[in-house]
């Protein structure tokens, strides 16, 4: 499993839970508003930490962490993903699995096979607007669309997440998004916000009125919805 960084302690990335975040490399998507882009677009030249220094770590901090959350990039790419977790499970860690929902067929082996504990599926946007805010001109929208009638099936504990970026959003994506995601658990909308490190110009942060019309209209088609770090 390539590692390329550690966050040694979150408090918000977990829900409930003082957990560590393992960020891997590479991603299927070109999202415009990606605040990853150096490990999306030239993983080779980050460094990569060690497998021993990752669990000489997790090993022992598994006193005082109950959970781990691993990202990306995406990592559903990584080739080792299953027996990565695995043993992250072996350690006796509650394990969260961000991803983008592109390769649904690791997204439920990871999950049948017991090795992840909480998904958080990012929705770009409503599925006729998925190549705009993806960067994929040819995306297979079905696949993003399986791995949300699975998550929807509570097989998994979950969230839905959308990053709101001006000027791709509008209040119809949000109603298609709505219908999508009917009575789902759990989504949150977070604003985008520049990093300086983006993948592509003309990205803004939607305004509090922006945010709290689209709150507004998701609301009428789920009860749990809310804005994240506004």
């Amino acid at each position: 499993m390539i590692i390329h960084g550690i966050q040694k302690l979150t408090l918000v990335d977990y829900p409930g839970k003082m957990a560590a975040i393992l960020f891997t490399g590479a991603c299927n998507f070109r999202c415009p508003f990606c605040q990853n882009s150096s490990l999306v677009l030239n993983p080779a030249s980050e460094p990569v930490i060690p497998d021993e220094e990752v669990f000489g770590f997790l090993n022992k901090r598994k006193t005082m962490l109950e959970g781990i959350v691993v990202t990306g990039g995406e990592p559903t790419l990584q080739a080792d993903l299953i027996p990565f977790l695995k043993r992250l499970k072996d350690i006796g860690y509650q394990v969260k699995l961000d991803t983008n929902g592109y390769r649904p067929d690791v997204l439920k082996q990871a999950v049948n096979s017991h090795l992840v504990d909480y998904v958080a599926m990012d929705i770009k946007s409503s599925l006729d607007e998925y190549h705009i805010l993806s960067g994929v001109a040819d995306i297979d929208t079905d696949k993003i669309q399986e791995s949300i009638n699975f998550l929807l099936s509570d097989v998994v504990d979950y969230e839905f997440r959308t990053t709101v970026v001006e000027p791709f959003h509008t209040k119809n994506s949000f109603h298609k998004i709505g219908a999508m995601l009917y009575k789902c658990k759990r989504y949150f909308l977070q604003a985008f916000s520049d990093s300086g490190a983006i993948l592509a110009p003309g990205c803004e942060k939607p305004s509090d009125y922006q945010l709290d019309s689209y709150l507004e209209i998701l609301q009428t088609y789920m009860k749990n919805v809310s804005i994240r770090d506004r």
